[in-house]
C-alpha cells in the first residue's frame, strides 16, 4: 500500500488519520513520490525526497518523542502548553471511591476544645462532699419520739401507749398503780335488753391504767381508733365511748356522745337509770360502777400487790 502525507508532513500508512500525529488527512494527499525507475532524471534536474519529521525530546524528563507529539509518553508533559499534570493520589485498596485531592486540615477555632482535650467536670462533681456530713435519712428513718410507735402497735412494758394517732398523755402522777376492772353483768344485760346474746360472765378483765387519761371503747382500725380500756365483745359500746381521767388521786368519767350513754352508780345501791351530761365531767368514788353498752360494767380501784 502506498504511504499518504498528512498535513503536517508525517507519512502514515492509514488514509484517513495521521499514523503519527492523529491528524484528519485530506482527500487532497497524494501518495508520497517514489523514486522512479531507471536513470530518467526528474524534470528539472533534482530528484524529488519525501519530507521528513525530526524527533523531538521532552524538556521535563528528557525521553524522546515523536516529531509532532502532543504529549509526552513518558511523564505526559504538554508539547503545546508546556504543563505537567495534575498530580493523582493513589486510591486505597480498601476504598470504592475516585482518587480526589488531599483536604488540607481546617485551623482550630480558639476556645473550642480538641479530641484530646478532656471536657470539664460538672460542678457537682468538682468539689468532692465532705466526708463529715452525713446523707440526709429517708422519712422512713426518720427517728421518732420514745413510746410512740406506729398506729396500731401496742406500747412497751412500762411505758404509755397511744389512742389512734394523738400523742401520749402523761403519765399518772403520784406512787399509786391504778387498774380498771371489765366485768360482764348480767343484771345490766337483763335491764337493757339487747338483742346479741350475752358471753359467759366470770371473773374481771383486768387493765392497767399508765397514763393520765385514758379511753373506753371498741377498736376500729380502718378509723384508727386504739382505745386503752378495749370493750370490743360488746357491740352496745361506742368506738370512743368515754373518757377516764386523774390527778392521781381522783378519777373522773366523761360520756363523748356516745350513742347508748354511760352511766354511774355507787356500789351496792340499784342499776342507774339516767346517763350522765355527755362532755361533762363525773368524779368517781370509791367502789363506783360505771355501765355501759349491753352488759358491761367498770370498776376503777388501785392495784393491789403483785397486779402490776
Amino acid at each position: 500500500m502506498s504511504a499518504v502525507v498528512c498535513p503536517n508532513g508525517h507519512p502514515s500508512e492509514s488514509t484517513d488519520y495521521c499514523d503519527v500525529c492523529g491528524e484528519p488527512i485530506g482527500a487532497a494527499s497524494t501518495p508520497a513520490a517514489s523514486a522512479p525507475s531507471g536513470s530518467t532524471p526528474a524534470p528539472g534536474g533534482a530528484s524529488a525526497a519525501p519530507a521528513t519529521t525530526q524527533p523531538v525530546q521532552c524538556p521535563n524528563c528528557g525521553s524522546p518523542a515523536p516529531g509532532g507529539a502532543l504529549f509526552c509518553e513518558n511523564c505526559g508533559y504538554d508539547f503545546t502548553t508546556g504543563s505537567l499534570p495534575d498530580p493523582v493520589e493513589p486510591p486505597s485498596a480498601l476504598s470504592l471511591d475516585p482518587p480526589s485531592r488531599p483536604t488540607p486540615p481546617a485551623a482550630p477555632v480558639p476556645g473550642t476544645p480538641s479530641a484530646s482535650t478532656p471536657p470539664p467536670l460538672p460542678a457537682s462533681a468538682a468539689t468532692p462532699a465532705s466526708s463529715s456530713t452525713p446523707p440526709p435519712l429517708p422519712a422512713s428513718a426518720a427517728p421518732t419520739a420514745p413510746g410512740a410507735g406506729a398506729v396500731g402497735e401496742p406500747a412497751a412494758p412500762g411505758e404509755p401507749a397511744t389512742s389512734g394517732t394523738h400523742l401520749p398523755t402523761p403519765p399518772v402522777p403520784g406512787p399509786d398503780q391504778w387498774v380498771v376492772e371489765i366485768w360482764i353483768d348480767p343484771d345490766w344485760y337483763t335491764a337493757q335488753q339487747p338483742e346479741d346474746p350475752m358471753p359467759s360472765a366470770g371473773l374481771p378483765g383486768l387493765v392497767v391504767l399508765r397514763e393520765r387519761s385514758v379511753l373506753v371503747g371498741r377498736p376500729s382500725v380502718s378509723r384508727g381508733i386504739h382505745p386503752q380500756v378495749d370493750c370490743g365483745a360488746d357491740t352496745g359500746v361506742s368506738r370512743r365511748h368515754c373518757q377516764l381521767s386523774t390527778d392521781g388521786q381522783r378519777w373522773w368519767v366523761e360520756d363523748l356522745q356516745s350513742s347508748n350513754g354511760t352511766y354511774v352508780s355507787p356500789a351496792g345501791e340499784p342499776l342507774p337509770t339516767d346517763p350522765i351530761p355527755a362532755g361533762q365531767r363525773r368524779e368517781l368514788s370509791d367502789g363506783d360502777r360505771v355501765y355501759l353498752g349491753a352488759w358491761t360494767r367498770l370498776v376503777v380501784r388501785k392495784a393491789l400487790p403483785g397486779e402490776v
